[in-house]
């Protein structure tokens, strides 16, 4: 992409918060004058019935990643606070309780609209990713979701492929997957719901290249929805998944959308966002007001939720897979419910936004909200039982295969810590198929971000304990990037390893996980680029070079500088590999058998100061 984004930094993000909070004062100080009667708190209640408002129920989640089968080990847990004080972990997630979920929540709610907040597709498991997630967006149907936001994960394939995604048709290289009763090929119907894209543009033309708004309706009650991601989206990316579009600042994008909708008589607006914040607890049922409004929840949202306007009654986040119901002041200082529903379908959220019929607008004090544990202990939905079952006869003779055996669990996007054992042995095949490709090879790099589960010692299927199948090792390393070689000096290796920590990742850094023999330091007690002390910097027990070149191993996300990491994408006498789970997986083979599984790395590379 030609066009790089604003930097995103605090200093930008205060500025226009500011800006926003100083031009709605004097509305605000207006409002306060009114007499009660004047408000939007007026009198009656209910559920309709001639009344003056009406209680419309807003389910959502967001992060679901074409998780139809229950996510395995933490990955499919959430914690909860119990009334001891203690945590405790619960099974959680799959699309057959997701779905016996929120149709036991609509029951006895005649307004009921469903939303979600992007990245419902991308890094998915086999059973979906395999076919282009048309088993996700089949669900998703059969869910009676009305409306998304797109995330950043909706443009792994590029916006063509996301355009297919919502009007349907077969894929344009791998054809049709289903066929109809007569054995003919059986078309891709697309998405039911539209998926809204206000702030993504064309470059030639300038306009959002899928809706930028949609408006529920239901008995003269009406709901206006706008659907942004998150203004960075380039920075974590493939560019070619990106090329020809130019993403906008999410502030100043809801906020016009807002005054159109404001204008066509629509007073009632939520907000879908692919962008998160970063909880104070990891318990989904913590209080995020505690002590004060929103003071349970930091990063992007709180800039963002303070800057957009009063128009927007609540906002439905994503992207983090953090679980949060926080209510942070508007600029004009009204409180206002912002949302969060974890990931992979194992919390939903459920909103009352209490609707006034005569100003035709949300009454902000009567709205609630709560997250709710998508328990395993509930029966399955039958329909999405018949819809796993008839996806996984096709993917079952590729996804059964076994490529390796593991000694224990080995965490991955599950272990909650800055370097996981997984993203080490990950970062380890890497650099092993590297050397296949060049025997100078030095090192491997490997992006956070791109370890999508764990692996897990106990059988999913018949395969057995410590069995690795080729399903769990796409899931968790389904994008099908290369793996890459590139000439790196010491210097630059440097300046890469201290981009984790600073720039666009200071306030939520991108620690890369590392081959064997790479050692630092990492002090987060500093700020910035200093939290990498430069001194400690290792390659098999010798001080890095500033001066030497290194043959550096990385995938084609991070070789093209993803992750916030441009000098990483500077690499000189370029050579690329295999995709990177066959390397995973040729890894695993080569170096693990049944009577002799591989261990779990000890994740002891990177020394963390706090």
């Amino acid at each position: 992409m030609s066009t790089t984004p604003q930097p995103r930094g605090p200093g930008r993000r205060a500025t226009r918060v500011l800006a926003a909070a100083a031009s709605l004062a004097t509305l605000g100080a207006l409002a306060a004058a009114l007499p009660a009667s004047a408000g939007q708190d007026g009198a009656g209640g209910g559920k309709g019935g001639g009344k003056r408002t009406v209680d419309v129920q807003l389910l959502s989640f967001n992060d679901f990643h074409g998780n139809l089968q229950p996510p395995a080990g933490s990955s499919g847990q959430v914690t909860e606070k119990q009334h001891d004080g203690t945590e405790k972990k619960i099974d959680a997630g799959g699309v057959e309780y997701l779905a016996t979920s929120l149709r036991t929540a609509r029951k006895a709610h005649p307004y009921s609209v469903t939303a979600a907040a992007g990245d419902l597709i991308g890094a998915s498991p086999l059973l979906s990713g395999l076919f282009h997630d048309e088993p996700t967006i089949q669900a998703m149907n059969k869910l009676d979701l009305d409306v998304t936001s797109v995330g950043n994960h909706e443009f792994d394939e590029g916006a063509k492929e996301l355009a297919r995604i919502q009007n349907g048709g077969c894929h344009p290289k791998d054809g049709c997957f289903e066929k109809d009763d007569k054995g003919r090929p059986k078309k891709f119907e697309g998405a039911d719901y539209p998926y809204l894209a206000a702030n993504v543009t064309d470059e030639k033309t300038g306009k959002p290249i899928l809706k930028p708004y949609w408006v529920w309706k239901h008995k003269g009650v009406k709901v206006g929805f706008i659907g942004v991601t998150l203004e960075g989206t380039p920075d974590i990316v493939s560019a070619e998944g990106i090329k020809g579009l130019k993403f906008h600042d999410e502030i100043e994008t809801v906020n016009k959308y807002a005054k159109i909708l404001d204008k066509q008589g629509v007073k009632s607006i939520v907000t879908l966002i692919h962008e998160g914040g970063a909880p104070a607890s990891q318990t989904y049922n913590y209080d995020c007001d505690s002590p004060g409004a929103g003071d349970g929840i930091s990063g992007p949202i709180t800039d963002i939720a303070k800057g957009i306007t009063p128009k927007v009654d609540a906002l439905v986040t994503g992207h983090t897979h953090a679980a949060y119901v926080c209510t942070i002041p508007d600029p004009s200082g009204k409180p206002r419910m912002v949302t969060s529903a974890s990931s992979y379908g194992k919390l939903y959220t459920d909103t009352t936004l209490t609707y006034d019929r005569r100003t035709k607008d949300i009454v902000r004090t009567s709205v609630k909200s709560a997250n709710h544990v998508v328990s395993r202990e509930q029966a399955k939905a039958p329909d999405m039982t018949s819809l796993i079952n008839r996806w996984d006869k096709l993917a079952a003779p590729i996804a059964s295969r076994p490529v390796g055996y593991i000694s224990a669990d080995i965490p991955g996007r599950g272990a909650g810590v800055p370097e996981s054992p997984l993203g080490d042995l990950i970062a380890d095949a890497q650099l092993a198929h590297a050397k296949s490709l060049d025997p100078e090879a030095d090192l491997a790099l490997m992006n956070p971000g791109g370890v999508r589960s764990d692996l897990v010692h106990k059988a999913r299927g018949s395969e057995g304990d410590g069995v690795v199948t080729y399903g769990e090792a796409f899931t968790v390393q389904p994008f099908s990037n290369t793996v890459n070689l590139v000439d790196l000096t010491g210097a630059q290796l440097v300046t890469a390893l201290k981009q984790q920590v600073s720039g666009a990742n200071e306030q939520s850094p991108k620690i890369l996980q590392v081959s064997d023999g790479l050692t630092y330091t990492l002090d987060m007690k500093k700020t910035g680029a200093d939290r990498v002390v430069t001194d400690s910097i290792k390659l098999n027990g010798k001080a890095l070079d500033p001066a030497a070149t290194y043959r550096v191993a990385l995938n084609s996300f991070l070789a093209g500088g993803g992750d916030g990491l441009p000098e990483l994408g500077k690499g000189a006498k370029p050579l690329v590999g295999a995709d990177d789970l066959k390397a995973f997986n040729d890894y695993l083979s080569a170096n693990s058998s049944a009577g002799k599984p591989i261990a779990p790395p000890k994740a002891d590379r990177i020394t963390i100061v706090k």
